[in-house]
């Protein structure tokens, strides 16, 4: 007997973010399938340098929640260098990077790999997601490091001296991401604008430089008023995916301009 639909479900956001595999390790078949149902690539869940199939036979291992949620190889890449052309353009000696809602840590190690010598603090509240975490860098032998705490707790203990510090925010998108009207950055979990203003309260001697994580159709008020927080800001969007479903980021800067000669 052919199996019903119900019993064959897509392996696409809704499933795996909202769905009962939220919570779910997912096999490295589920890891690929999720990645050609949705995105015709089964490699598309590429992260820490590798494909699916290297990372899983390493012992690394997602929960599907984190499958959607984590910012994959290409796009951490893309993200990565262009927060790195930015920040060069800061007279500071040293960076310090935030990830305040870390997930796979993957953003923390693309950012760390294009700002040599900078130092790296990651945070994530979800202890699930956090002990995977910590258990798949120890297994890879990164030097990434990761708390388990809220973002508030998290940063109030990080002190950044002289340097520039550099914060990646992507809290998770749960529905403010809309099929059909976009990202609301209102509607994040936080919502995007109060995580900039504790950074800015906290940091208000420093320079900051913050890269937010947004979608190409994205509610314009909820962006301006985001934009509206910085001295400087400028929206980059990858075209990795088909039009229509790409990612890319909002950075800002407080406190300073970047010199517009070094971003061109």
């Amino acid at each position: 007997m052919a199996r019903s639909v119900v019993d064959c479900p897509t392996y696409d956001r809704q499933l795996l973010l909202l769905g009962p595999k939220r919570n779910a390790i997912l096999e490295l078949a589920e890891i690929e399938r999720y990645g050609r149902e949705s995105y015709g690539d089964p490699d598309y869940v590429s992260i820490y340098g590798m494909r699916p199939a290297e990372w899983y036979a390493m012992g690394v291992r997602l929960l599907g929640r984190t499958a959607v949620e984590c910012t994959r190889d290409a796009l951490g890449h893309a993200i990565a260098r262009e927060v790195a052309t930015v920040a060069a353009s800061a007279s500071e000696r040293g960076v310090l990077v935030l990830d305040p809602f870390a997930g796979s840590g993957n953003t923390l190690y693309w950012l760390l790999r294009h700002l040599p010598g900078a130092r790296g603090e990651g945070f994530e509240v979800d202890g699930d997601v956090f002990a995977l975490t910590q258990k798949n860098l120890a297994t890879l032998g990164r030097d990434i490091h990761v708390q388990h705490a809220d973002y508030r707790s998290g940063l109030a203990g990080i002190a950044a001296g002289e340097r520039l510090v550099v914060a990646f925010i992507a809290p998770p998108w749960g529905h403010a991401l809309h099929p059909s009207s976009g990202l609301d950055l209102r509607r994040t979990e936080p919502p995007i604008a109060e995580v900039v203003d504790l950074l800015g309260e906290h940091w208000r001697s420093n320079r900051l430089l913050v890269a937010v994580q947004v979608f190409e159709k994205v509610d314009e008020d909820s962006l301006a008023e985001v934009r509206a927080r910085f001295a400087w800001s400028a929206l980059r969007l990858s075209s990795l995916n088909a039009p229509g479903s790409n990612h890319g980021i909002l950075m800002g800067t407080m406190g300073w301009r970047p010199r517009e000669e070094a971003l061109s």
